[in-house]
């Protein structure tokens, strides 16, 4: 049985939406206000991964914080904080007028938009390792726009499989400050 997954277009089949998926991540997307122009990086080996040491892999697409991804977030975790779930009183009480995502919400994303960034393929398994350094600098409130940016900090070669440390930084469309800023740790087992 094939699998389907409503969209604004209709409805498609996973493979569908994998190739969508796939042939958007290839096209070059532009930075608005800056000089850099990124590409969907393809990385099939630990030697590949290492040419981009210090380096800044690129850019996700926008992704919109919707109150409905807040609710099914608040559900999952059982965090119901009115400030996050209550559109009434968060306007009229809180201090942002709106309500809020979760921080660990916008965490929960760093998977999906990374994914946007690098296609890392020729792969055994993959590990997402740990968060360090990671600090909350602003509220993401309600119909936010937001991406990731990554720049590699570090790898190393753990007895064939590659340790990498991503700096990443969740931007808010048309905030100076980020969501969160911090280094996020991958492990890498890829085929010989």
């Amino acid at each position: 049985m094939v699998q389907r997954k409503k969209f604004e277009l209709g409805e498609v089949s996973i493979r569908e939406h994998q190739l969508r998926l796939r042939n958007y991540q290839s096209a070059i997307r532009k930075t608005p206000g800056a000089k850099h122009t990124y590409q969907m990086q393809i990385i099939t080996s630990h030697a590949e991964f290492e040419q981009y040491l210090g380096k800044e892999l690129g850019v996700s697409s926008w992704h919109t914080i919707t109150q409905e991804q807040i609710n099914k977030f608040a559900d999952a975790t059982l965090d119901h904080q009115w400030i996050h779930v209550d559109e009434e009183r968060a306007q009229n009480e809180g201090p942002f007028k709106a309500t809020i995502a979760h921080g660990y919400l916008t965490l929960s994303l760093i998977p999906y938009l990374w994914k946007e960034i690098v296609d890392i393929q020729n792969l055994k398994m993959e590990i997402n390792y740990g968060i360090e350094s990671l600090r909350f600098a602003q509220a993401v409130t309600v119909n936010s726009k937001v991406r990731l940016k990554a720049k590699l900090a570090s790898i190393i070669n753990l007895r064939g499989v590659t340790k990498v440390n991503m700096a990443i930084e969740m931007e808010i469309e048309g905030q100076k400050k980020p969501a969160f800023s911090g280094e996020v740790v991958f492990l890498y087992h890829f085929i010989s």
